[in-house]
């Protein structure tokens, strides 16, 4: 049992770590784009890095982003648990938007949800990216259909009985919430910029 104890709390930790890598930020910096925290709304997400106007370094943000996400998810879920790996990818998400070593100055986390979704049940992470597109579609709003995908995962897992998965898709939802706060207020001001006028 105490051992059992221990390898949750190292998944979660390893998860975090994991999720502290700042994809953005070295990739930007590597590629001559200069700091990304000083560029448009500051964070090191792969859409703050599209402002840079280099997409290929954005797509790559988004894919390194997503995976670091979810090979702790994936190595922990073969070699521990599935709690283990649970853990690991609230700790992945909590890396992502708080870096330990950006003074807990992170992304927004949407990359590294869509990563962890993938890597515990693949469907929810094709409900997700379903949901985002179809919600962008309709109101060209990155950050909205961000939210909305959010809101709809949690949803989707408990409908397909899937509780305790919908439970960290929860947790993460909420934080991905407070981590989106200024733009939920843009929005409900009717001021938060639509995609490609960013």
């Amino acid at each position: 049992m105490e051992q059992t104890y221990y390898i949750l709390i190292l998944s979660a930790v390893i998860g975090y770590l994991c999720g502290t890598i700042p994809f953005g930020l070295i990739l930007t910096k590597l590629s001559g784009l200069g700091d990304i925290r000083q560029i448009g709304s500051g964070n090191i997400g792969a859409t703050n890095v599209l402002r840079t106007g280099n997409k290929k370094i954005a797509a790559a943000t988004l894919l390194a982003d997503g995976l670091k996400g979810a090979l702790p998810v994936i190595i922990l879920n073969l070699y521990a648990s599935q709690e283990a790996a649970a853990l690991a990818a609230i700790g992945a998400f909590l890396g992502h938007v708080f870096p330990v070593w950006l003074k807990f100055k992170g992304g927004k986390g949407i990359a590294v949800f869509i990563g962890v979704l993938f890597a515990l049940y693949w469907p929810s992470g094709l409900i997700f990216i379903l949901t985002w597109v179809v919600t962008a579609y309709l109101f060209k709003m990155s950050s909205l259909s961000a939210l909305v995908a959010c809101l709809a995962t949690p949803c989707f897992l408990f409908v397909t009985g899937q509780n305790q998965l919908a439970g960290v898709a929860l947790a993460l939802t909420i934080i991905a919430f407070w981590a989106h706060r200024e733009n939920i207020d843009r929005i409900r001001k009717g001021t938060e910029p639509k995609i490609g006028k960013q």
